[in-house]
């Protein structure tokens, strides 16, 4: 189990990563092509647009893992630990219940844009395909926030701990 926990924050890592380095190589790419070649070419802004987004969205996921993401925990500190823990299982359900909602609505969106044939304007991808990134970053995100739980049932605490480290 620990090795499958292991292969799935490097996953996440990678893709996330990976994902924004193309969009940043791309981005160079097009500023070059524009200013020193005088060439601009049109499908290097959409692709770098797509690439940057998937790796935002599958990066949401491992935010989480870091306990990274915004929060305004001023009058959260104030608060017993049973609270914390009462106010804990609050948002972290309903964080559940928003990531099944955004999931079921991510598929409902690929599969409309499947069926209309819709591609981009000027690479020509089909749009399910960009769009594909929303229920795969979704289930991430569940996953994640499942975990969460389950540490918080089990009386686990919270790290906050440095992706950069």
């Amino acid at each position: 189990m620990k090795a499958l926990y292991k292969f799935w924050g490097y996953l996440e890592e990678i893709l996330a990563g990976f994902f924004f380095l193309v969009g940043i190589a791309l981005i160079f790419y097009g500023v070059i092509m524009r200013y020193a070649f005088n060439d601009p070419q049109a499908w290097v802004e959409e692709l770098a647009r797509y690439s940057i987004i998937w790796g935002t969205f599958l990066g949401f996921g491992l935010a989480l893992r870091h306990n990274q993401h915004i929060q305004v925990d001023i009058l959260y500190d104030q608060l017993k630990p049973s609270m914390k823990r009462i106010l804990d299982l609050v948002a972290t359900g309903l964080s559940i219940t928003f990531c099944v909602i955004y999931t079921y609505y991510g598929f409902v969106l690929v599969e409309n844009r499947f069926s209309s044939g819709m591609v981009s304007l000027d690479i020509g991808i089909p749009m399910w395909i960009v769009y594909l990134v929303l229920p795969l970053s979704g289930i991430l995100f569940l996953a994640r926030f499942l975990e969460r739980l389950v540490n918080i049932l089990r009386g686990k605490d919270e790290e906050y701990a440095n992706p950069l480290n």
